[in-house]
């Protein structure tokens, strides 16, 4: 019977991926581009004319950089000023260079004199001025808090003046797409217009998105003429790659021990995490978020209770169990970025030390039924996960079975993110975080960034620290930040990490796991951030199809 409901739902998966390749090629009503030839789809099994990808989910909001887009990998569509190459370096893209005051509150960016975008308006800096100046006033997810103003000084020069000095600022020249002013309004996510290597050609939302090559791309164009996402399931999308329907395709770490005929697995790095979320703060404190609710777990407020789970977690074994061997052991939010401090990893799967710091801190099991006790309160928390992620459904599980041996029971309980989110303050959370800007550190562990939402769920608070990451935040450069962002996690005395205040319990990262054509050659990815939007396209210009 499992035998057979397998078949059955392997089958529906691969007519699903085949009733949306039929509907690929865009008709008349619909596309934006009067280059597509609605009678003559390309062959689903790929060219240089044409790929097909299943590497994740649409944005719900579009494709708006302003609001977000673009913000963990490229903006496809949208240029931006600077981006980072294959190992994270930065280089120019629209930028020809850029300068920062003394004061570190002015920055200036002047900017190519030959870009175009899509619809063949020249790209100005009073362009890059609005998209910042809307981007600030959007509410979306780029943090342009410091941003006092963006001018555009010349045709070709803008200077970004901030109210306080911003090491991380770099980070939206990397990340923020440049839309045009002339052509931004209420619907720009769904019918982009930009400077980027490609051009929004049709959108069935739920479904697929088409984009061809944009003919006034300033660089190289790329070879590939014409992409086409499709939105599937993961056990779709994988069967889709079977029946040699998708070129590239986003599997989970339990699909990658698979082999799948004329594809080849790429195991890429990821800064994508996962870790333990501790509520900081004990419940007699009486706290509220501005929704009003509940703040603080009484027993994870407990140092010594957070301390043992760091240390008692194999994590190796997590990789290996539970990942299958794609991933690594994870001690902090950037794990294997050039700001990790590496004096913060501890030999983990210590259950021996686990039990010491437990006993120390007064916590006993006064009537041996293996559960601790302190002051008539249990070891005994809920841990939530997203019911829909079934690889933080395993981390969870696993990880209560770690704690067992120590005394600590962890109650694992799938829910929904509507559930989880007024819950998530009181209970711990298996989160998952990372990216290559540092304000993702900052916004984690610095006090004033607990405001009710998912940034400093737990209400972490250490004035120590807030010192430290605010000298990290107002260094006059990337470069010059380093050693406080470093500091944070550990300085040998003090740090949010396992050793110190042990505010998560970081468990993994993931490594991204993919399936790409043997005839397509993506060239060198980079280690990646959390999987939203589409990171293995953050060089999707130099792809190229290698086939007859």
């Amino acid at each position: 019977m499992k035998r057979t409901l397998n078949r059955l739902i392997c089958s529906a998966s691969i007519l699903l991926a085949s009733y949306v390749l039929g509907s690929c090629t865009p008709s008349p009503s619909t596309s934006s581009s009067d280059t597509t030839d609605a009678t003559s789809p390309p062959a689903a099994s790929g060219s240089s004319e044409q790929i097909v990808l299943a590497v994740g989910g649409e944005s719900d909001e579009g494709y708006d950089p302003t609001l977000g887009w673009g913000r963990y990998g490229s903006p496809l569509f949208q240029s931006t000023l600077l981006r980072r190459d294959e190992d994270l370096n930065i280089v120019n893209d629209l930028a020809t260079g850029y300068t920062v005051s003394e004061d570190g509150l002015t920055w200036t960016v002047t900017i190519r004199e030959d870009v175009l975008f899509s619809d063949g308006e020249p790209l100005t800096a009073e362009d890059v001025a609005y998209t910042f100046e809307q981007a600030a006033q959007s509410g979306g997810l780029n943090d342009l808090t410091m941003l006092e103003e963006a001018i555009a000084t010349d045709t070709y020069t803008v200077e970004f003046r901030l109210t306080e000095p911003q090491s991380t600022f770099v980070n939206r020249l990397i990340t923020l797409g440049i839309v045009p002013e002339h052509a931004y309004g209420e619907d720009y996510g769904r019918n982009p217009i930009g400077s980027g290597p490609y051009q929004l050609v049709q959108w069935d939302e739920g479904q697929q998105l088409i984009v061809e090559v944009n003919p006034n791309y300033y660089n190289e164009p790329p070879s590939i003429e014409r992409l086409v996402f499709l939105f599937l399931e993961e056990d779709a999308a994988f069967a889709a790659a079977q029946a040699e329907q998708v070129q590239v395709v986003s599997v989970p770490q339990a699909l990658a021990v698979q082999n799948v005929e004329g594809m080849t697995l790429y195991d890429v790095t990821s800064v994508d995490n996962r870790g333990l979320m501790f509520p900081y703060v004990p419940t007699s404190a009486g706290k509220t978020t501005p929704d009003g609710d509940p703040i603080g777990n009484d027993v994870t407020a407990d140092l010594a209770i957070r301390q043992a789970i760091n240390y008692a977690v194999d994590r190796q074994a997590l990789v290996d169990g539970v990942l299958e061997g794609y991933g690594s052991p994870a001690y902090g939010p950037v794990s294997g970025l050039a700001w990790e401090e590496e004096s913060a990893k501890i030999e983990d799967a210590q259950v021996g030390q686990a039990q010491a710091i437990l006993a120390e801190g007064g916590w006993v099991d006064s009537n041996n039924d293996g559960l601790l006790e302190k002051e008539g309160m249990e070891a005994t928390f809920t841990l939530l996960y997203p019911a829909s992620d079934s690889t933080r459904q395993a981390l969870a599980l696993s990880v209560a079975e770690m704690l067992k041996p120590i005394g600590i029971q962890a109650n694992v309980e799938g829910r929904s993110w509507d559930e989880i989110e007024p819950a998530m303050h009181s209970n711990v959370v298996l989160f998952g975080w990372g990216s290559h800007d540092q304000t993702e550190m900052y916004n984690l562990y610095h006090s004033q960034s607990a405001q009710g939402d998912f940034y400093n769920t737990g209400y972490y608070a250490n004035q120590a620290i807030d010192d430290v990451l605010d000298l990290a935040m107002g260094a006059p450069s990337e470069a010059e930040a380093i050693a406080f962002w470093k500091a944070s996690q550990w300085d040998g005395q003090k740090g949010f990490t396992a050793q110190g205040d042990a505010a998560w319990a970081w468990l993994v990262n993931l490594d991204h796991t993919y399936f790409v054509s043997d005839c397509l050659d993506i060239g060198q990815p980079q280690v990646e951030p959390h999987g939203h939007g589409w990171p293995i396209t953050a060089n999707i210009a130099q792809w190229t199809w290698t086939c007859d």
